[in-house]
Parts: C-alpha cells; structure tokens; sequence
C-alpha cells in the first residue's frame, strides 16, 4: 500500500474519534456540570526511504475544558454550584464518585441525593440526612448544611492533582486513582444555583461540520490514490 493511503487513514481514523467528541459535547450541552471535551492529536515522522518523509497522525488522549460553566438561578435549596474547581462526593456501590452536577434532592430517607438517587456525602464520609420535621435547608458557602434545627454535616468538597486523569463513568460521575484533596480555600458553593455545561454550540457546530468536510478530502485522497494504483497495474498488464 501507498504511504499516502496510510496517511489519509491515519487522518480518517483521529477525524472519526474527534466526531464522536464533538457528537457528545453538542448532546450533552444542556447536561448540568457538563465539561467541554478536546482530542489531543500529535504528528510523528516516519523516513520510509532517503528522501522521503510521512507525517502520520495519532490521537492520544481527551482533555477536559475545566473552565466553570455558566450559572442558572433556580431558587431550588436544594440545587447547588460550586463557583470554583472541585467536586461534590456521592456514594455507590463502588465506593465514592465525584460530580459537578448539583441538581440534588431528598429521597424518601431524608438523605440529600444527586439526580440518579445516589447518597451525597458529608466530609465524615457519611451521606447527608436531614432531620424529620425540617424543611429549611441553608447551605453556606464552605458547604454546611443546615435546618432551622442547626449544622447535620458538611459537604465532602474535594479535588485532585491532575484533574485531567479523571475517568468519566457516566451520569456526570467521575472517578480518579489520586487520592482526593481538599477543594482550594476560593471553591465556594453557591445555593439555589446550577452549574450549566461549558459547551459552546455555535463552536461544536462549526468543528463538526469541518471535521466532517476534512473526513471527505481524506477519503478522496484514498480514492484518487486506489485509482492511480489501479489504473498503473492494468497498464503493467498490458505491456506484460
């Protein structure tokens, strides 16, 4: 096979990855807490002979926009934002997770909860139960939740080293193999608040349609080159 066939595959193959990225950037533009997400490509050379070189291309990771998403008033107590880096701690049946999603609630057991039901978790690494009979949720901005009662626990706000190495596993959770770290002094949360996603449709929309048009010029190089290829062995036939 041609160096240029495998040039434009290698293309065809990062712009079919980077679709899939932005395809799920522009779903989840509306999903609260959402994180931009970016391919990361790089370029190697190849010297298949003294005077040539090829350049092929690789995608090697997805980085996150970290950047804080727009807030939305609800006026919901129960909704919640952190206005800077951090996450909130929820429970499952694999141990801890972390979101930025807030749009929390109260189940059936008065225990705060995220939107799929989940046990949000208090820094003592107990879920949050608010006390019968209350209704006045206050949380303040280093995450102390209160009722007309008093404090029942403090938010488990965290954060970690290299946020980047985060795995996301679905439902807007995350998991890391760092070990959690307190969330800076400035991370505050805001209640009555919801962290919007980051996205920008109107960029994601451009991106998608010129990875798609770079996606069909890759492909043309392909067919041109299969022609030339196979239009030189039908003429070797012929002299033959």
């Amino acid at each position: 096979m041609e160096n240029s066939i495998y040039v434009a595959l290698s293309r065809q193959v990062a712009l079919r990855r980077q679709l899939d990225v932005t395809s799920n950037n522009i779903a989840n533009m509306n999903t609260t807490g959402y994180k931009n997400q970016r391919m990361l490509f790089t370029e190697f050379m190849e010297k298949p002979g003294l005077h040539e070189k090829v350049s092929f291309v690789q995608d090697r990771a997805v980085v996150r926009d970290l950047s804080v998403g727009a807030m939305t008033q609800t006026g919901n107590p129960m909704d919640l934002a952190l206005t800077g880096h951090g996450y909130f701690t929820v429970d499952t049946a694999s141990g801890p997770r972390y979101t930025r999603a807030g749009n929390f609630r109260m189940n059936d057991q008065r225990q705060m909860v995220d939107g799929g039901g989940l046990p949000v978790l208090a820094d003592n690494g107990q879920p949050i139960t608010l006390p019968a009979g209350t209704a006045d949720v206050k949380v303040s901005g280093d995450g102390t939740v209160s009722t007309e009662l008093g404090p029942v626990g403090k938010l488990n706000i965290v954060t970690f080293k290299n946020e980047q190495l985060m795995t996301e596993v679905g439902s807007g959770l995350y998991v890391s193999d760092e070990e959690p770290q307190p969330a800076p002094a400035d991370t505050k949360v805001a209640q009555g608040l919801l962290e919007g996603s980051n996205v920008k449709p109107v960029v994601e929309m451009t991106q998608m349609i010129e990875v798609q048009r770079n996606y069909m010029s890759a492909q043309k190089v392909i067919e041109n080159e299969h022609e030339r290829i196979r239009s030189m062995i039908q003429k070797l036939g012929r002299s033959a």
